[in-house]
């Protein structure tokens, strides 16, 4: 029996490259850092007089973009974008690159596209997905006797 801990290799490293293309954020004025999205969320402040901090508006390709704005304890507002496909950077490439090679690798993996766009995009916002943990190393060709 295989041990729920036994993780697909390939796709934690996957997972590990793209998370690492969008955190961590850090602060231009006090240089506090933010590992990823549930950090971001914790260590700041919600925008003041109850706006909710988000700004949702068409990106130049037409899709829409949406931005969270929070205020880091040092006074500073600070915004992260949670639509990838708007950075035109490098690192927005890269981040895209890795997304379809791990898109590619789910659907070989059984995965139908639409389910694993929907668990990556989870993973990327900070949240678990129990569908990406149940996927598991591919066989080896070795067969193991009893």
């Amino acid at each position: 029996m295989a041990s729920s801990t036994a993780f697909d290799p390939d796709l934690i490293r996957g997972l590990e490259a793209l998370a690492a293309t969008t955190f961590p954020k850090r602060c231009r004025c006090c240089g506090r850092s933010f590992t990823d999205v549930a950090d971001y969320v914790a260590q700041t402040h919600a925008m003041p007089n109850g706006a909710q901090g988000l700004k949702q508006s068409l990106g130049d390709d037409g899709h829409v973009v949406v931005d969270l704005f929070r205020n880091c304890p040092c006074g500073s507002t600070l915004m992260d974008s949670f639509s990838d496909r708007r950075d035109t950077s490098a690192q927005g490439e890269a981040r895209r690159l890795r997304f379809n090679e791990l898109m590619a690798y789910l659907q070989s993996r059984g995965l139908a596209a639409e389910v694993a766009r929907h668990e990556l995009l989870e993973v990327m916002h900070g949240r678990p997905s129990a569908i990406l943990t149940q996927i598991r190393p591919p066989a080896t060709g070795k067969t193991k006797h009893a």
